[in-house]
């Protein structure tokens, strides 16, 4: 029997309902915020990942599907969403539009070869927004906003918003400069993957989930005491913004991201959930101003987050929350006239017209449809032969109640429509 891929799931019966019911909430809350849907490909050439995500991340390194296709070119499955907007924002000059900033939501698959654990899939679907072309503070706090508010109307409890801020160019190059001192007179002491990033990107070490509890990590400088009186200022009005919208928060000194585009505003929202595991994260992201100039576009100051919906969905799974039941049926048409086409036909006029009908496809007797009745539970039946279709009338039961009534074959949508 053929299986799966490791790292994939399949979507179904309740959890593809609250999927789709996800998907739907997220739709009408960005038309709210105004933000407009994007799609961009699954994959994309090589180098707009490792250039946008960043040579010494993870994602880059360990964790991307890459392969070469019939041109001989490099391509690499989608591992994150933010980079393919970007070049779409370059490629079709999104910039140049009067509208702006520019505001965009999207919700598509991403690839990641990492070991799958509880929510953590090589395959999984990403929701994400972004806003380009503006470096107003407002803007980090609305697209917190949009997270914690989703979080909210699906009846998540015990989330918590951590941010930080890791300052303009001067003020990162300044707390590089400090970790590199702190790190390196002992970093033999850590796994190898630190040492190699403290040589390309110091802040990635912060993000070492192998030496998390070293020592040296519980010391090190916090970017926060590196900040410039500008950035400084610009985190305090992104506190202003959040106060304003009572959204609570928690300042964490040592959240870093684990990308390279990153400066600025960074933030993660955890969920305190017995048995959601250490890694509680469902959704993180940031402020990312010269994404766009390095990827070959003007300068273009941005911001952003993505979350993954099937880690969302076990997040409801371990708080027993279910964001729909199951619609009743309204209709049940037990077929059993030589004619079925006609039965059929009355069938799908139902369907178009806003009722949820079924019917039978199986060619069973009276008997057997009374056992899918049963089952299906609807809330109406009816029973069409070619003794309802001569007279053109049939008997609706409630099956409720049980009562029933005579009605005319083409009066049936008026009778559903008042109940």
């Amino acid at each position: 029997m053929i299986q799966k891929p490791k790292g994939t799931m399949d979507l179904y019966g309740d959890s593809g309902r609250n999927f789709i019911y996800l998907q739907n909430l997220i739709n009408d809350l960005c038309e709210k915020y105004n933000y407009e849907y994007i799609k961009v490909p699954m994959f994309e050439a090589s180098e707009l990942f490792h250039r946008g995500v960043g040579e010494t991340t993870d994602i880059v390194t360990k964790e991307t599907y890459d392969f070469v296709d019939r041109g001989n070119r490099n391509m690499t499955l989608r591992p994150e969403g933010t980079a393919g907007v970007i070049r779409s924002f370059i490629e079709n000059k999104m910039y140049a539009s009067p509208n702006q900033p520019v505001k965009l939501y999207y919700i598509g698959s991403n690839f990641r070869y990492e070991r799958p654990q509880s929510g953590r899939l090589r395959e999984h679907t990403q929701f994400g927004v972004e806003v380009l072309g503006t470096d107003d503070e407002m803007v980090d706090a609305e697209i917190i906003s949009i997270a914690v508010n989703l979080f909210k109307i699906i009846g998540l409890k015990e989330v918590v918003v951590k941010i930080n801020s890791l300052g303009d160019t001067e003020s990162r190059e300044n707390y590089k400069e400090a970790l590199i001192n702190h790190f390196k007179p002992r970093i033999d002491e850590l796994c190898d993957d630190c040492i190699l990033r403290l040589e390309k990107n110091p802040l990635r070490v912060l993000d070492c989930k192998i030496d998390a509890s070293h020592e040296l990590m519980k010391t090190a400088p916090k970017t926060i005491d590196y900040l410039n009186s500008m950035s400084k200022e610009r985190f305090s009005k992104v506190q202003d913004y959040l106060d304003a919208l009572e959204i609570e928060y928690v300042v964490d000194t040592n959240l870093v991201r684990g990308l390279d585009y990153y400066s600025h505003t960074v933030f993660e929202i955890q969920a305190s959930i017995e048995g959601f595991g250490s890694q509680n994260t469902i959704c993180g992201g940031g402020r990312y101003n010269n994404l766009v100039e390095s990827l070959g576009g003007p300068s273009t100051p941005g911001m952003g987050f993505g979350m993954g919906l099937e880690r969302l969905l076990l997040a409801l799974e371990k708080e027993q929350i279910n964001l729909t039941s199951e619609e009743r049926l309204d209709l049940y048409i037990a077929n059993i006239s030589s004619e079925r086409e006609e039965v059929f036909a009355i069938v799908e006029s139902l369907r178009l017209s806003g009722f949820r009908v079924e019917t039978d496809y199986l060619n069973k007797n009276l008997k057997g449809q009374f056992k899918s009745i049963e089952r299906l539970n609807p809330k109406y039946f009816i029973i069409i032969g070619d003794d309802e279709l001569k007279s053109g009338q049939v008997r609706i039961k409630d099956n409720d109640t049980k009562e029933e009534e005579n009605i005319g074959i083409y009066d049936i949508i008026d009778y559903l429509s008042v109940r």
